[in-house]
């Protein structure tokens, strides 16, 4: 069995999208989720601060095998069971591979920045209009330098579809609630792409609706 401590559509969500996209259920067995929901004392409770050091999801338990960090087990469960979805040492691709598995979290840094200032702040507590605008203005910079390295390929590297592009799902997910991707052309086709696969299409369907944003876009609060 497959046990995944997870997020509606957090982090999380980059391992669900790879056991559906490499069929690690076939393999490994069937997939448990156990959902929590972000600051609720669920998370302080139970099995999940022996399995991950820092009380955060993901978190996942195979057979034995207990592992937290997105792309530690990204890149843990695509070496033992999917390697079509990596690039092993001595590809030509290999540094690119590990250079955007780990921008993806750069980029992901900022989006939770955000969301605690905009999403998990309640009266009387008010974001900082000064941090959000410079957190926005880093996450854009982050996003045109994607756009900047996109090329003519579909996918973030030239050979195809791999490991990387799964870390980056979540990622163009949350994105657009703080930055329209309007300006950035590459990034919207490349995010229809994720989008289109049967794989992606699945891992969505177990999520369900989002229930985190309740509102299509955050602007910049007014000083």
């Amino acid at each position: 069995m497959i046990k995944l401590h997870h997020v509606q559509y957090g982090r999380s969500f980059r391992i669900l999208w790879l056991i559906e996209e490499a069929g690690l259920e076939a393999k490994l067995g069937p997939l448990e989720i156990v959902e929590y929901q972000i600051g609720s004392k669920s998370m302080r409770e139970g099995a999940l601060p022996q399995l991950s050091p820092a009380m955060r999801i993901p978190a996942i338990e195979i057979d034995g095998l207990e592992m937290a960090e997105s792309g530690a087990i990204m890149e843990y469960l695509i070496e033992t069971e999917a390697p079509e979805f990596g690039r092993a040492p001595g590809h030509a691709e290999r540094a690119d591979y590990l250079q955007w598995i780990h921008y993806s979290e750069t980029m992901a840094s900022l989006i939770e920045n955000l969301n605690l200032q905009m999403v998990f702040l309640r009266p009387p507590a008010k974001p900082s209009p000064v941090v959000v605008k410079l957190t926005v203005a880093r996450l854009r910079g982050a996003l045109a330098g994607m756009e900047a390295r996109m090329g003519d390929h579909e996918w973030l590297l030239p050979s195809g579809f791999s490991g990387a592009d799964m870390m980056m799902g979540f990622n163009l997910f949350a994105a657009p609630y703080y930055v329209p991707l309007d300006e950035f052309p590459k990034l919207q086709a490349y995010k229809a792409r994720m989008e289109a696969r049967a794989a992606y299409q699945r891992a969505c369907a177990r999520e369900g609706e989002q229930r985190f944003y309740a509102q299509d876009f955050y602007p910049v609060p007014e000083v």
